[in-house]
């Protein structure tokens, strides 16, 4: 089961407040501004920024 679009479209990055987007894999979530990942485990966004990895 993926993210739908209408949960991607409320959510926003938990440290800058801005825009997220699903990445290609389609199990993370990507601020631009922060270069940040958010990780999804078992179809759940894990939006803490202590949990977030660096985008690289």
């Amino acid at each position: 089961m993926a993210i739908s679009q209408d949960l991607l479209d409320i959510l926003a990055c938990p440290k800058c407040k801005g825009e997220i987007r699903l990445n290609q894999s389609g199990d993370g979530l990507i601020c631009e501004k922060c270069r940040l990942i958010y990780p999804i485990k078992d179809d759940i966004p894990i939006m803490l920024i202590d949990e977030a990895l660096p985008l690289t």
